[in-house]
């Protein structure tokens, strides 16, 4: 495990967008692994940027997304697809055909997990896999439980998520209850994990995940046997750790 401190929320963007930019440039045709939430906008709008200053092309990148809400349409703008495609992927010139997101509409849970995991299989794998990290320590939508969930599959989202998510919905009862969400087993599998943290209130749950118990509970905290995790998070994030 490796851990870069950054001063504020703007050093952790800047960061992490220099840090997905490399493995780019070294593979152009890498499989990036992608996540949504308000932390990594920052990161993506450094990405735009370097592909308008023609300094880094997505043109043979293929991106598969992390989780999308059980029944929400490509078009809802709450859905994950409309926030990808709205806060990167119509900034930069990646080929939209190559860009997957877990399909909300379909209703035989088992067979949106069995296409997603395929999707996965099809394109071997992910070289770098971007994460945020919830408060209770979920990646992707895996969240506290009693096993480490292998493949994709649907969650039942829990009250501090749907109350955390809240924000982004006109009222609490309005917002997905479950989500279709990359399982564990393909996090693990990333050639790397990238994780980007920022703020004081995620300092509790860092200091838990990465220097506790490895538990389900804390489903971040499997990341400490990943081979290549880097955590790149700023001061206030990384203020209960001895660094």
């Amino acid at each position: 495990m490796r851990i870069i401190q950054a001063k504020n929320y703007e050093d952790m963007s800047r960061k992490g967008a220099d840090f997905i930019a490399a493995q780019v440039l070294l593979k152009p045709n890498c499989v990036l692994g992608l996540a949504t939430g308000s932390t990594p906008v920052g990161a993506y709008q450094r990405l735009a940027e370097k592909y308008r200053s023609g300094d880094l092309s997505f043109a043979q990148v293929t991106s598969i997304n992390l989780d999308e809400y059980v029944g929400l349409s490509p078009d809802n703008d709450q859905s994950y697809r409309y926030f990808m495609n709205e806060n990167l992927f119509r900034h930069i010139d990646i080929d939209i055909a190559r860009t997957f997101v877990p399909n909300g509409l379909e209703k035989n849970a088992e067979k949106a997990c069995t296409d997603y995991d395929a999707i996965l299989a099809a394109h071997g794998g992910i070289d770098l896999q971007l994460l945020g990290l919830g408060l209770n320590g979920h990646i992707g939508f895996n969240e506290p439980a009693d096993h480490f969930p292998c493949g994709t599959n649907c969650v039942d989202l829990t009250p501090s998520t749907i109350e955390a998510n809240s924000r982004f919905f006109p009222t609490y009862d309005s917002v997905p209850k479950q989500a279709y969400t990359m399982g564990v087993q393909a996090i693990m599998q990333a050639g790397c994990a990238l994780m980007l943290v920022s703020g004081k209130a995620k300092a509790g749950i860092v200091r838990q995940a990465f220097t506790g118990a490895i538990t389900p509970q804390v489903p971040a905290s499997v990341l400490q046997l990943h081979k290549n995790f880097v955590l790149i998070a700023d001061e206030d994030a990384l203020s209960e750790m001895k660094l």
